[in-house]
């Protein structure tokens, strides 16, 4: 979610690095696109990934801090079927022994229909790090999403 990334004078690094990271653990890209920080440029987008792209696991980034522009967190509103606000918990967590910005970072994760939404911030770095944070879980929260029903103890 870009103004500036819509219109061309700025690179998707965090996009770019998330799918690069994605790929490496064996994970298929079958979305993409960079939307202007509109209301329903980014509800569209997202629908659109889970209803025609069958997405999984729908990650944004950008959009998730509080300037005037910054409305991907509100849009989840009309996305969400479930908050799974653990997810957003840890990554805020882990990212304040970083910076104490992390305090302001907004991102939220959740669920529509059997695909998991995660938000993340613009910046590559960040981007990575809030990621990294709950990599290890996503695939059984995708499992657990699509209806298996084994124990989760680990």
């Amino acid at each position: 979610m870009s103004d500036k990334g819509f219109q061309g004078e700025r690179e998707d690094t965090s996009g770019q690095a998330l799918i690069e990271l994605f790929k490496y653990e064996g994970m298929e890209l079958c979305f993409y696109r960079i939307v202007p920080d509109q209301r329903d440029s980014i509800i569209h987008s997202i629908i659109e990934s889970i209803d025609s792209a069958h997405a999984d696991l729908v990650i944004t980034t950008g959009g998730t801090g509080v300037s005037p522009s910054d409305i991907t967190p509100e849009c989840m509103d009309e996305l969400f079927e479930k908050e799974v606000p653990g997810i957003a918990e840890a990554m805020r967590t882990e990212s304040f022994k970083i910076t104490p910005r992390a305090v302001i970072s907004r991102g939220r994760a959740g669920i529509r229909g059997q695909s998991l939404i995660i938000n993340l911030p613009g910046s590559k770095k960040a981007a990575l790090e809030n990621i990294m944070v709950v990599l290890p879980a996503l695939s059984h929260a995708i499992e657990k999403i699509k209806g298996n029903q084994d124990d989760c103890a680990t």
